[in-house]
């Protein structure tokens, strides 16, 4: 039997019998450590309650994120947005006469756990859309399980492409919206040899394998390629691989507490920017402020959006966010796009009419949903359900903040295939499972 028939047979045997909860209904509180691996909220009085999911006065979604594990470190910050974003649109009156409470899972840092959750949250939780992962490898996780759902996930990170799942709304970038042009960046600049260093994942593997091809057709060379366990904390010999390999920049796809170990060796041996300069994908505000910004300073990123980006938006972004969590927390690129996930979605269902995943989705197909983000005015592209977006090519400055150094005039259209790009075609790339 397809699992959301079992689903629902499921709800109907929990709403025979009283219906007890042990989580939180109160709002929930900024991060300031460790979470339990499920819990509820809302912004709404106390007194309203989560007990009914999707009752009439509340409609529930998910948030399913690494509160634990290698990615915590990254992933919190993302949970802090989209749970700002929840708390902002209640004040505003909610979503078709609704309040938005959520159930909140941990992924652990584990893809078989991130599947797990998502499951409880889609057949269990009845949520009516989540927003969660980070890592390819826990969105390829939970993919087959919202297809079987057919449920809805926002996915908000950077990501190497070469997917598009009709159960999916990818609101970080494409390849040609971060990887592509930090590259071609890189090249204008006049670096000519390049090391890849990555974790042993779906993102950089993919990731590396478009660079090469991108390097090659250039006429430039790839000197090193190596990857580290996502727990890794020993860098020593991958250094002494680049120290031998002398290349003009390192192109970092490493995740979590990984950049943390690296570049702090990296730092105790003495080297900076100006000895082994890195261009970074998975480097933001949030792990500058872990690493250390004298560490970082002067190292590259590539993103679509910066604490320091310049619109009206961003500066309402900031204040909200540092208001809400503490004037020390920072804003990064993964969480503005998680912000603007949730009123992505909300502009999806009010065109629908409706909360149901079938509907928002046609909604989102039949095209003009977008948003007056942070990063400036994004919109989803009913062909293939990734965003049009700016590209920020950025330098840590000694503040921890990033400068930007280059940016696009406007939106680019997603390419997660890279269709557009002869030298991709040419050297037929392919999606990694």
């Amino acid at each position: 039997m397809h699992k959301k028939l079992l689903a629902i047979a499921l709800c109907a045997i929990i709403a025979l019998v009283p219906l007890t909860s042990c989580t939180d209904s109160s709002a929930d509180p900024s991060s300031s450590g460790g979470a339990a691996s499920s819990s509820a909220g809302t912004s709404a009085s106390p007194s309203a309650g989560t007990a009914a999911v999707n009752s009439g006065e509340t409609v529930t979604v998910g948030i399913l994120h690494s509160l634990t594990g290698a990615m915590a470190i990254s992933e919190q910050s993302v949970v802090d947005a989209e749970v700002l974003a929840i708390n902002e649109i209640n004040a505003a009156g909610g979503v078709l006469g609704k309040q938005i409470s959520f159930v909140k899972e941990d992924g652990a840092s584990e893809p078989s756990v991130f599947a797990t959750k998502a499951e409880k949250l889609l057949g269990q939780d009845g949520v009516v859309t989540v927003f969660g992962c980070w890592t390819s490898s826990s969105r390829k996780a939970v993919k087959s399980v919202f297809e079987d759902y057919d449920g809805l996930l926002w996915y908000p990170v950077q990501y190497e492409g070469m997917e598009q799942s009709p159960n999916i709304i990818y609101t970080g970038a494409a390849p040609n919206q971060q990887i592509v042009p930090a590259i071609e960046y890189l090249i204008e600049q006049g670096y000519k040899s390049f090391f890849l260093l990555g974790s042993d994942y779906v993102f950089p593997r993919t990731a590396n394998m478009i660079i090469r091809a991108q390097v090659d057709a250039a006429g430039f060379s790839v000197v090193g390629e190596e990857y580290a366990a996502m727990d890794q904390t020993d860098f020593s010999s991958i250094i002494a691989k680049i120290e031998a390999a002398k290349p003009d920049v390192i192109v970092n796809t490493l995740n979590g507490t990984g950049n943390v170990s690296f570049f702090k060796q990296m730092s105790e041996k003495g080297y900076s920017a100006s000895d082994y300069m890195t261009m970074s994908f998975s480097i933001a505000e949030e792990e500058v402020r872990a690493i250390g910004a004298s560490i970082l300073k002067d190292h590259m990123v590539s993103w679509n959006y910066y604490q320091t980006t310049s619109t009206p938006e961003n500066d309402a972004f900031v204040a909200a966010y540092k208001a809400a969590y503490g004037a020390d927390r920072v804003t990064s690129d993964p969480a503005e796009a998680a912000y603007d996930a949730v009123y992505l979605w909300k502009a999806a269902v009010e065109k629908a009419g409706s909360f149901d995943a079938d509907a928002v989705l046609a909604a989102i197909r039949a095209g003009g949903i977008s948003f007056q983000a942070p990063e400036g005015k994004v919109e989803i592209n009913p062909e293939n359900q990734h965003l049009s977006k700016p590209v920020r090519i950025g330098v840590i400055n000694e503040s921890g903040l990033i400068t930007e150094v280059f940016a696009t005039s406007g939106p680019v259209a997603p390419d997660p295939y890279l269709k557009s790009y002869a030298w991709a075609v040419a050297a037929g790339i392919q999606p990694l499972e």
